[in-house]
C-alpha cells in the first residue's frame, strides 16, 4: 500500500492525496481554510519545511555576507501561495552577496545538460554564478568576503540527480576555505525505500560522486550530514555544517511537491517513475523528453514495432531542445495509467523489455552513459545476458544491506 500524506508548512497545506481506501474527513489549518482530505490516519501535526522556520535561521544569516545555493523549489510557503528564499531575504535586508544556480538554472528554465550562464537575476539584480557546466564547484575566487553559504534546493533521493553532486562539491568549496554552510532541510518523495546497484567508486561521476546506492532514502540534510561526517569529501576536508531540520517529517510516505523540481519531472507520477525510467538516459531509447509526459513514456524508432502498439514523437518544447529521436516517430510503452501505488523499487522490466524488443541490440546501450547513469558496469552485462529483473536486483541486496548500517547513523526523522 501506498500513501500520499498531505504536504502542509504552518502556513499553507499543500494538497496531496493519500493513494488508500480511508474514508474522507475534514482539516482545518491555520489559516482558517479547510481542504478535503482523503486520509487512513489522521495526521495530527503539519509538516513544516526548514525554509519555512525562519526564527531558527535569520539570526544565523543577519549582519554576515552570505552566498545561497537556489532554484525555482527554494521557496517559503504562506497565505497566498509561496514567496522564493532569495526574495524573503532581501526583504528582510540580509545582505546575499550571490547566488549559486545548480543544473538548470536558478529560476529552472534550463535544459537538462545544457550550460547554465552566469549573469544577473532579472528579479533582484543579484549576481548569478553557474555551478552547472565547466564551473561546478565555488572557486576561492567566487567565496572572497563570503561570510556564510545557504543551500535550499529540493531533492527527489535519486542518485544520478544532480542536485546532490553540487551539495557535496559546494560542501567541499566550503571547507576548504572555512566558511560555515546551513542547508535547509526538504522532504524527499523517494525516501520510502532503499533500492538500485551501488555506485561503484571507479565509475564516480557528477551522476553519482559516492558509492551509495540508486535510490538512497535520506532528505538532503541527512545526506549531508553523512559525507560530511563519513569523510567522503575530498582529502577528507569536514565542512562546518548545520542542517536546519523540518517539523513532523517521516520516510514513510510519499510526497507530493508543489513545485516541478525540474523541467522534465513535471508531476508525482514521473518523480516516482523516475529511478527506474532514469536508466534510459544511459541508452539511446527517449524517455519522454520532447513530450508532456517526460518519465511516463519510452520509445524509439529501433524498437520493435510489431511489439508496441504505442507510438509518438518527440519534438522540441520547455525542458528538452534537442530531445532524443527529435521529429521520429519512437515506439515503445506510455505508462501514464499505471498503478504505481506500490512501487517501492527500481523496476527494472521497462528497460529489460525495451531491449529485448530492439531489433539491433548494438544501437541500445550509450556504453559509458550507462555505467554512469547505473554506477557500475555489471547492469548492462546482466540485461545483455538475459537476467531477469527479479535476478538482477538480488545482485543489490548486500550492497544495499551495507549502506543501511551508514545510513542509519544520520537519520534524523522517523
Amino acid at each position: 500500500m501506498m500513501l500520499f500524506p498531505c504536504l502542509k508548512n504552518t502556513f499553507l497545506l499543500l494538497v496531496l492525496v493519500f493513494s488508500s481506501c480511508g474514508k474522507t474527513k475534514k482539516a482545518t489549518i491555520n489559516t482558517n481554510e479547510t481542504v478535503n482530505i482523503k486520509i487512513e490516519k489522521a495526521i495530527d501535526t503539519p509538516l513544516v519545511i526548514a525554509a519555512n522556520k525562519t526564527k531558527t535561521y535569520l539570526p544565523l544569516l543577519k549582519g554576515k555576507n552570505i552566498a545561497i545555493v537556489a532554484n525555482q523549489t527554494s521557496v517559503i510557503f504562506n497565505k497566498k501561495g509561496h514567496t522564493h528564499v532569495v526574495d524573503s531575504l532581501v526583504a528582510l535586508n540580509i545582505s546575499i552577496a550571490k547566488v549559486f544556480a545548480p543544473e538548470h538554472g536558478f529560476r529552472g528554465e534550463v535544459d537538462a545538460g545544457e550550460h547554465v550562464k552566469d549573469g544577473l537575476d532579472k528579479k533582484t539584480g543579484l549576481p548569478l554564478v553557474s555551478l552547472y557546466g565547466k564551473n561546478r564547484k565555488p572557486s576561492k575566487e567566487q567565496l572572497e568576503n563570503i561570510d556564510l553559504m545557504l543551500f535550499d534546493i529540493q531533492d527527489v533521493g535519486v542518485r544520478f540527480y544532480t542536485y546532490i553532486a553540487t551539495l557535496q562539491l559546494v560542501m567541499e568549496a566550503c571547507a576548504e576555505n572555512n566558511i560555515p554552510i546551513i542547508v535547509l532541510d526538504r522532504p524527499n518523495p523517494n525516501a520510502h525505500y532503499i533500492d538500485g546497484p551501488t555506485m561503484e567508486a571507479k565509475h564516480t561521476s557528477f551522476l553519482g560522486m559516492t558509492q551509495i546506492p540508486l535510490v538512497y532514502g535520506m532528505t538532503i540534510g541527512e545526506y549531508a550530514q553523512m559525507i560530511n561526517k563519513e569523510s567522503w569529501l575530498k582529502n577528507e576536508v569536514k565542512a562546518d555544517l548545520t542542517v536546519i531540520p523540518m517539523d513532523h517529517y517521516s520516510h514513510e510516505y510519499f510526497y507530493s511537491l508543489p513545485i516541478r523540481p525540474s523541467p522534465n519531472l513535471p508531476n508525482d507520477l514521473s518523480i516516482k517513475l523516475y529511478p527506474s525510467l532514469g536508466l534510459f538516459e544511459g541508452t539511446d531509447v527517449n524517455a519522454g523528453r520532447g513530450t508532456e509526459f517526460q518519465f511516463q513514456r519510452y520509445g524509439a524508432p529501433f524498437l520493435d514495432q510489431s511489439h508496441y502498439s504505442f507510438s509518438y514523437t518527440p519534438v522540441a518544447n520547455f525542458g528538452a531542445k534537442y530531445p532524443k529521436h527529435k521529429g521520429e516517430v519512437c515506439f515503445g510503452t506510455d505508462l501514464t495509467t499505471i498503478d504505481t501505488s506500490d512501487l517501492k523499487m527500481v523496476d527494472l522490466q521497462w528497460i529489460i523489455d525495451a531491449y529485448t524488443h530492439t531489433k539491433d541490440k548494438s544501437l541500445f546501450f550509450l556504453t559509458s552513459g550507462f555505467t554512469k547513469h547505473a554506477g557500475t558496469e555489471k547492469l548492462q552485462k546482466q540485461i545483455e545476458a538475459g537476467m531477469k529483473a527479479a535476478e538482477i536486483r538480488e545482485t543489490w541486496q548486500a550492497d544495499i544491506a551495507n549502506f543501511k548500517k551508514i545510513r542509519g547513523k544520520y537519520l534524523m526523522y522517523n
